[in-house]
């Protein structure tokens, strides 16, 4: 434990170089698998190198900052990678993405239409921007992470009930086919910013694919920056699918 050092050594030494205390201590909890400490000894581990292997870094830095707050102690094990995986970013967010940019492709030759952005959507966006932020501020990466997932279920709730693939049989519909897909499109890109910190590989995928610039500055996060007639082109899976996880 070197809280010692933290909380008292260190803090001396820059009261003896006149040097500026820090005005906060941050104390992050054991990562725990069931609900003992790891330990090489007893085999009860979580290897980070096979979770990386198997899912990619990006998985392995959400699965954790999902699953366990910030502070205090928290369980992990190799069947809760795989099922935040599948559950979440493949199935969620990855599936979303491979939709969405499909349905451009086939009804909007692989652009993004002139459409209008639908504003419970921009609403939910911009909260979650917002509570994001807070939380982050907070060292509340846990909840911050919630806060995204958010619109990414608002998103995927909007497709299934715009059902923009009955929307295309019908001439007479194009223009609210135009507002389904920009929405999903613009959506989709200020998702993967505000998810960059947590996923940076992933999210300049997923922006690569809608057609969005590499800028993942936060201004970014704002609804509606996605131009009409930006190309839109599919990359494979966002997150590809893992059989079966990983054993003690």
């Amino acid at each position: 434990d070197i809280l010692k050092f933290h909380a008292v050594i260190w803090p001396a030494m820059l009261m003896a170089a006149g040097r500026e205390l820090p005005r906060r201590l941050l104390i992050h909890g054991y990562l725990t698998v069931r609900d003992s400490k790891m330990s090489k000894t007893t085999g009860n581990v979580l290897d980070p190198s096979a979770v990386i292997e198997r899912y990619g870094v990006d998985a392995l830095r959400y699965y954790v900052l999902r699953e366990v707050r910030f502070g205090g102690d928290g369980n992990v094990s190799y069947a809760g990678v795989h099922d935040r995986y599948h559950g979440e970013l493949a199935n969620d967010l990855g599936n979303l993405v491979s939709r969405s940019a499909a349905m451009v492709a086939r009804y909007r030759d692989g652009r993004v239409p002139d459409g209008r952005l639908d504003p419970t959507i921009a609403e939910a966006l911009e909260s979650a921007a917002r509570r994001f932020a807070e939380h982050v501020d907070a060292f509340e990466l846990t909840e911050a992470l919630e806060a995204v997932w958010g619109p990414v279920r608002d998103l995927n709730r909007f497709v299934e009930e715009r059902a923009p693939w009955q929307l295309a049989k019908d001439p007479a519909r194009s223009g609210a086919l135009d507002d389904v897909l920009y929405t999903l499109v613009d959506g989709i890109r200020a998702v993967a910013v505000m998810l960059a910190a947590v996923t940076p590989s992933s999210s300049e995928r997923i922006l690569r694919v809608v057609g969005a610039g590499a800028d993942v500055a936060w201004e970014q996060t704002r609804p509606g920056l996605t131009p009409a007639g930006a190309v839109v082109a599919a990359d494979g899976p966002l997150f590809p699918r893992v059989d079966e996880p990983l054993q003690p």
